[in-house]
C-alpha cells in the first residue's frame, strides 16, 4: 500500500503559478547553485519540452533565476529576480530547444560560470508537486532529488577511492541512506553521489578532498547551518 502525504495534496510552499513550472524549476536552480563552489559570475539556462514552450506565462525563467542566486521556492523575491540579477552584474541568458524531443518535457540545462573561470554544467527535471531530480552533471548521467543531504564526490576511476569516501563518513558516523557510482567509462571520471538523513559534516568532505583521485567535492546540505 502506498501512502500520500499532505505534502503531495497540496503541494509545496511557492511563488508563481505551477508547481512544475516554477517551484520546480527554482529548486533545481538552487540545486544547481550549492553544487557550484566558487562565486557564480553567469548562468545560462537551455529549456526542452513545456519549459521551453510555456517558461515566460509560467515564470520558469523568473524561478530558475531566483533559484540560481540562492532563492528558495517560497521567496518573494523571485518575481523581481530579473532587477535583481541585473544588479548585482549577474550574466545571464535562455535558450529554447525544441528539437531534441527524447527528454523529460520539464528538462533544464544550467550552464554556470564562477569567477575564476570554472564552469559546471547540471541538468535538471521537474517531475511535479514540486519534486524534481538531477540527472546530469557535465556529461555524467547521475541521478539525485535533493531530498536529502548530499555529496558529490568528482574522482578519477581508481580502486579504493569509494572505500575512502566510506571511511570518512562513517568515522563521523554519517548514516548513509543511499550511495551510487557514476561514470563516463571505466576508468575515467566518475562521480560518487552520497545521500543522507543527516546533516553531512565539514571536516569529512575536507578529509575526503586529500585523496590524491578526489578532483572536487560539492557539498548540498538538507539543513543549513
Amino acid at each position: 500500500m502506498s501512502f500520500i502525504s499532505v505534502f503531495d495534496v497540496l503541494g509545496p510552499n511557492m511563488i508563481g503559478p505551477s508547481s512544475s513550472h516554477t517551484a520546480g524549476a527554482a529548486a533545481i536552480a538552487l540545486l544547481a547553485r550549492k553544487m557550484l563552489n566558487g562565486e557564480l559570475v553567469k548562468a545560462d539556462f537551455t529549456l526542452y519540452g513545456s519549459f521551453a514552450r510555456t517558461y515566460r506565462g509560467h515564470g520558469t525563467d523568473r524561478a530558475l533565476l531566483g533559484g540560481i542566486m540562492g532563492f528558495s521556492t517560497d521567496d518573494r523575491r523571485i518575481p523581481d529576480s530579473f532587477a535583481i540579477a541585473d544588479e548585482i552584474g549577474l550574466s545571464y541568458s535562455f535558450t529554447t530547444n525544441e528539437k531534441e524531443t527524447e527528454v523529460h518535457p520539464n528538462t533544464v540545462d544550467i550552464r554556470m560560470e564562477d569567477n575564476i573561470g570554472h564552469v559546471l554544467t547540471v541538468r535538471g527535471e521537474s517531475i511535479g508537486g514540486g519534486k524534481v531530480r538531477i540527472t546530469r552533471i557535465d556529461q555524467v548521467e547521475v541521478d539525485f532529488s535533493g531530498e536529502y543531504s548530499t555529496l558529490i564526490v568528482v574522482q578519477q576511476d581508481k580502486p579504493g577511492v569509494v572505500a575512502h569516501i566510506t571511511r570518512c563518513l562513517s568515522e563521523k558516523n554519517v548514516n548513509i541512506a543511499y550511495m551510487k557510482l557514476y561514470r563516463e567509462e571505466k576508468g575515467s571520471t566518475a562521480y560518487s553521489i552520497v545521500e543522507s538523513d543527516d546533516k553531512l559534516p565539514s571536516e569529512a568532505v575536507e578529509q575526503i578532498r586529500e585523496n590524491k583521485y578526489v578532483t572536487d567535492v560539492m557539498l548540498i546540505q538538507l539543513q543549513e547551518g
